[in-house]
């Protein structure tokens, strides 16, 4: 394996406080480096000193000369809106419209998408393009910094199945811990001004940390024992003459008895959501609704009900109207038409994307958290708060103009909390928020009786959450049929993308076994499922039909009976198609299922 960088004995500082000290790394050829670490703790500083966008206080970096970098920041804009993805791509790269056209097509955009201006794309096409534009270089090791971040599903798979596959090196920085687990092989952790570099993905090196800490735990104590148990000798018989010497001695083992000193994070963030008063009812009633500008339509006909205390997902690509939808139900955009309900006596609280950007960079923590739980918290309240997002006694005195993009989020997440809104509406509250936070966070939501409807394309954190999801699509917003792994699935299918962590994992012969039983036995219970709703739609369109006949054969009759009696054999209709799609989409799956199995 050939050396692709090496970075030796680098400190940066900003202000006394040294970032990391003494940071020593190397990368070489076909490694897949997933970077974590907490908010703040220099992960993103440490790429900018590597592309020389930043300088380091003392140390160095050597980049091979074989080596061409890769770069992607998230807020980095290498492209003109105006200019066609063609142009910006053949521009960029220097590369013919076909080498062009062949790699965009591996991210899903082609024909007429090629003669587009970027700027009508929304932000996850806008990534594909930077990504494309960044590989059209060959680059033999890429720094991804949060790539993930407002990307939607779609791009996300896509660029999973892309890293999988990529033949050079790579380090990813990502919140995500469900992308990380797929697409890295190895793990980077920048802590305690230093970087940890272990040779397994992600989920190994949490264990091999855990196991870590339990091993020192057991020995200090062992030690702290041994020690005290020396010491006991020592003050008893250090003034004794005839024990003099032995005293001495054990004071010697006692100086040489150390303990290990634990480096992990003592902090780890724990999110308790206050519990507001249970009620039952409907929070949100949406009649025939039409969402977006002046002079244009997002979505229209959206109808839809959501019960006090439901977990909603909204999913479906960038640029669909999945904010719209949620800036319109908290007032902040008009309808175009129709109309939505809240509940009696409900109070909403709402944290978009860009809220973390309009701090008062002047305000201090404990000021802005203040401000922001308004009257009746009492000031525990907000200490605890402030605790849960990791926020110590001494942080509160902080200016804002010196925090992190994830310590700024979790300060508006802490503010919002301090709140005890009976509904959250929540877009992107992940982004920026290192995976250990997002997964308290998620935690807690999910443990809260609050009413929820969230924006998030972090797939661990979405499935922790949502009871139920609605999609938006191509105009038109619904209460979907599928659960959250159902709808990745599916999607996933749409896409051609191969789940290569499950293809590599390898299953037992006796386990193998045992699940095909298991399947077989599930599939023949789903397929009996599906003979009953079969057998039921067909009774009821035999009972339509009939009905049909009678109009045929009656039409200057009226009967208000026959007219009610066909408006419920419709709506039974209807409701048992929804039960015949879940049918027979569980019967697809499981017969899949069963075939990876044979």
């Amino acid at each position: 394996m050939s050396i692709l960088l090496q970075i030796n004995n680098l400190t940066k500082s900003y202000d006394i406080e040294p970032l990391f000290k003494d940071l020593t790394l190397s990368i070489s050829s076909n490694q897949h480096i997933g970077v974590v670490g907490r908010n703040g703790a220099g992960k993103s500083t440490l790429f900018n000193i590597i592309m020389g966008l930043e300088s380091a206080d003392t140390g160095e970096v050597n980049v091979h000369k074989d080596t061409t970098i890769g770069y992607i920041r998230q807020q980095d804009n290498p492209f003109d809106l105006s200019e066609t993805v063609m142009g910006f791509l053949m521009r960029s790269s220097g590369k013919e419209e076909w080498t062009c056209a062949k790699l965009a097509g591996q991210f899903q955009i082609k024909k007429e998408q090629l003669h587009r201006e970027i700027g009508s794309f929304a932000g996850g096409y806008q990534m594909r393009i930077k990504i494309i534009s960044m590989l059209l270089k060959e680059p033999n090791l890429l720094l991804l910094d949060e790539p993930t971040n407002y990307l939607d599903l779609s791009t996300l798979l896509l660029l999973e199945q892309f890293l999988q596959n990529f033949s050079g090196s790579f380090l990813v920085i990502s919140h995500d811990r469900e992308f990380l687990k797929r697409t890295c092989k190895q793990t980077l952790e920048i802590a305690h001004k230093k970087a940890f570099y272990y040779p397994q993905p992600l989920e190994e090196y949490l264990k091999h940390r855990a196991e870590q800490d339990e091993f020192a735990r057991r020995y200090n104590k062992k030690i702290s024992k041994q020690q005290r148990h020396l010491q006991s000798f020592v003050d008893r018989f250090r003034y004794k003459a005839s024990k003099a010497s032995q005293a001495q001695s054990k004071m010697k083992q006692i100086e040489k008895l150390q303990t290990i000193t634990i480096n992990n994070p003592a902090n780890t963030a724990v999110i308790h959501i206050p519990q507001i008063i249970d009620k039952k009812g409907v929070a949100l009633s949406v009649d025939n609704l039409s969402i977006g500008y002046t002079d244009t339509t997002v979505a229209k006909n959206i109808t839809f009900q959501i019960d006090r205390g439901e977990h909603i997902a909204i999913v479906g690509n960038n640029g669909q109207g999945k904010t719209t939808l949620l800036k319109t139900i908290a007032d902040i955009l008009p309808s175009l038409s129709g109309s939505f309900k809240w509940g009696m006596k409900i109070r909403i609280g709402y944290y978009a994307q860009h809220v973390p950007n309009m701090l008062n960079p002047k305000d201090q923590i404990q000021t802005h958290l203040e401000y922001t739980a308004g009257a009746g918290v009492s000031d525990q309240e907000i200490y605890q708060m402030a605790g849960n997002f990791l926020f110590s006694q001494d942080d509160l005195k902080k200016p804002i103009s010196v925090l992190s993009g994830g310590e700024k989020a979790r300060l508006c997440l802490a503010g919002l909390l301090l709140q005890k809104n009976h509904v959250l509406l929540l877009d992107e509250p992940t982004n920026h928020l290192d995976f250990e936070t997002v997964e308290a966070l998620a935690e807690g939501l999910s443990e809260s009786n609050t009413t929820m409807l969230f924006v998030s394309h972090n797939r661990t954190f979405v499935n922790n959450i949502a009871t139920s999801i609605i999609e938006v699509n191509d105009g038109k917003v619904y209460r979907s049929h599928h659960d959250y792994e159902n709808y990745v699935y599916h999607l996933k299918e749409k896409l051609h993308v191969e789940d290569m962590l499950d293809k590599n994992t390898s299953i037992p012969t006796n386990e193998k076994k045992e699940r095909r039983i298991e399947t077989r036995k599930k599939l023949k219970e789903a397929k009996k499922a599906l003979h009953k709703v079969e057998v039921k739609t067909m009774e009821l369109e035999k009972h339509k039909q009939e009905l049909m006949d009678w109009f045929s054969a009656h039409t200057n009759t009226f009967s208000r009976i026959k007219q009610e009696d066909l408006a419920a054999v419709n709506h039974d209709l209807h409701e048992v198609e929804k039960e015949w799609i879940k049918a027979e989409e569980a019967v697809g799956v499981l017969e899949k299922n069963l075939q990876q199995l044979l």
